[in-house]
């Protein structure tokens, strides 16, 4: 019984690596230095990311942006009643993104779209309080879309193309709160996979009724990733009977939801120099009710684990400012909702709430060629929240605490048009 029930626990620890909060804004710096905020704007190939309907209306036959973002992020953890705290690194991740696109004609429009959406790295100290839940944790997705852009009339244009998606894991954790071998090493596990892949569908829509407002709306499909034949490597495991593995390397099989979005958002031209953008993004995550994991051939049970999250919104406003002909001065701010229900507040990726501050710039070198700059400060609201889903001896034993979270993203990046 005590066998069956650790392999239980340690299958209950492993869906937190999907958990919530992995979902990294961070697609274009011109829009990002607006609040993230880009589905009703045109002034860049950004544009094949925030809405491909409107790649059809930039002004120049070739159109290119690329860049990338340091993501610098840390959380705190502390238990009020023993005294107990821990934090993370300071961990680094670089999202980046890749747009083009080229106006065939009058009508049409081609593009390609290769960004990173999901992912996320935290590492806690060694050995923390909640070790047996996670130690190390790192999760990529890249997305790739070719696009196409049809203007209807003068008002009127949609986009849209499918989009191949690839990524990958890793995670390590203690096995449990005290298991140890003989030599009194702590029990460990670690997973690992890459290669996953599927593919999605994106489409868009631009109005514009004058030459002064926008009106755009964008949706990207669900794609399911299914891990299969990952690797997950037991490591200082006691010889025992009542241990569920022996130390090695066996297969998993996991399946993560990457929900479907939509956004939609207007923008208005109040003179040649100033704009304004309102935004809103809705995620739909209540597809994520739980995670199946099997280790396939190894005698450790299937779990159908529950996670029951919640959709949420993002609220988004930007503006920007031509100051002269080479600079032009962005701000924006958006408050982000956390989809992670109470009691299902998990350290793999801790977060609540958040209000993201926004600035940045552009730079025209010559008529051709700019460069772009970007800066976020997140900041996550302070929050006393527990994972109550980890189970060791037939127990199910609580994980709490007040958890502090922020994270600075800086970002450069180059904008080409011919």
């Amino acid at each position: 019984m005590k066998k069956l029930l650790l392999s239980l626990g340690l299958l209950l620890s492993f869906y937190s690596v999907y958990a919530g909060g992995y979902r990294v804004a961070t697609q274009g710096q011109r829009a990002l230095a607006m609040g993230h905020s880009g589905v009703a704007v045109v002034n860049s190939a950004e544009t094949a990311f925030f809405n491909p309907a409107g790649l059809i209306l930039l002004e120049n036959k070739l159109n290119v942006s690329a860049g990338v973002t340091g993501v610098f992020n840390s959380t705190s953890w502390q238990n009020s009643s023993t005294g107990q705290f821990s934090s993370t690194e300071r961990n680094v991740s670089t999202p980046f993104y890749f747009y083009a696109s080229y106006k065939v004609n009058e009508w049409l429009a081609a593009g390609l779209s290769v960004f990173t959406p999901y992912g996320s790295r935290v590492e806690w100290e060694t050995d923390w309080p909640g070790s047996h839940l996670v130690n190390e944790i790192e999760l990529a997705a890249i997305f790739v879309q070719p696009l196409i852009s049809l203007k209807v009339n003068d008002y009127l244009s949609v986009g849209g193309g499918p989009i191949f998606v690839t990524g990958s894991v890793d995670f390590n954790r203690n096995l449990t709160r005290s298991l140890v071998d003989e030599q009194g090493n702590r029990a460990n596990v670690g997973i690992s996979d890459s290669g996953i892949t599927n593919w999605g569908w994106g489409a868009s829509v631009m109005f514009t009724p004058t030459e002064e407002l926008k009106v755009g709306f964008n949706y990207r499909s669900e794609i399911m990733m299914d891990a299969e034949g990952g690797e997950a490597t037991f490591s200082n495991l006691p010889n025992s009977p009542l241990v569920p593995s022996e130390n090695g390397v066996v297969p998993f099989n996991a399946s993560l939801p990457l929900p479907a979005e939509w956004s939609l958002g207007i923008s208005y031209e109040f003179s040649e120099k100033f704009m304004a953008t309102v935004q809103v993004d809705r995620t739909l995550w209540e597809v994520y009710e739980s995670l199946d994991i099997s280790f396939p051939e190894t005698g450790i049970p299937d779990a159908i684990n529950p996670r029951n999250y919640q959709n949420s919104t993002v609220y988004r406003v930007g503006a920007q400012y031509k100051a002269s002909e080479q600079w032009t001065i962005r701000a924006g701010y958006y408050f982000d909702e956390s989809p992670v229900q109470s009691g299902f507040f998990a350290p793999e990726t801790p977060r609540n709430d958040g209000q993201g501050f926004t600035g940045g710039f552009s730079f025209e070198v010559n008529d051709n060629f700019a460069i772009d700059a970007s800066f976020l400060y997140l900041r996550f609201s302070e929050i006393d929240e527990s994972y109550d889903f980890y189970t060791e001896d037939g127990v199910q034993v609580p994980f709490e605490g007040t958890f502090k979270s922020n994270a600075f993203l800086p970002g450069i990046g180059i904008t080409y048009k011919l």
